[in-house]
C-alpha cells in the first residue's frame, strides 16, 4: 500500500492538495493510507520550506503548489 503523506497547516490550498490526491490515487486505482501532517518540526523534517507538499512513499514529490489530479496521478504510476 502506498502512503501519501500531505503537508501543511491545513488552510484552503492544503485542504486541496488532499482531495487532489486522493482523487488521483482513486483514478489510479492505487491503494492509499492518506496522513495530514501539520507539525511544522515535523514538516521541516522533509526539508520542505513552502506548504503544501505532497510526499508519496517518504519522497517529496511536490512542495509550494496545488498540481491538479492528472499531475498527481501521473506522479502516482
Amino acid at each position: 500500500m502506498m502512503k501519501l503523506q500531505i503537508l501543511g497547516t491545513g488552510c484552503p490550498k492544503c485542504q486541496k492538495l488532499a482531495a487532489n490526491a486522493e482523487a488521483a490515487a482513486q483514478a489510479a486505482g492505487v491503494e492509499c493510507e492518506l496522513e495530514k501532517v501539520t507539525d511544522i518540526k515535523e514538516i521541516m523534517n522533509f526539508g520542505v520550506m513552502m506548504t503544501p507538499a505532497l510526499v508519496v512513499d517518504g519522497k517529496v514529490k511536490v512542495a509550494g503548489k496545488v498540481p491538479d489530479v492528472e499531475e498527481i496521478r501521473k506522479l502516482l504510476s
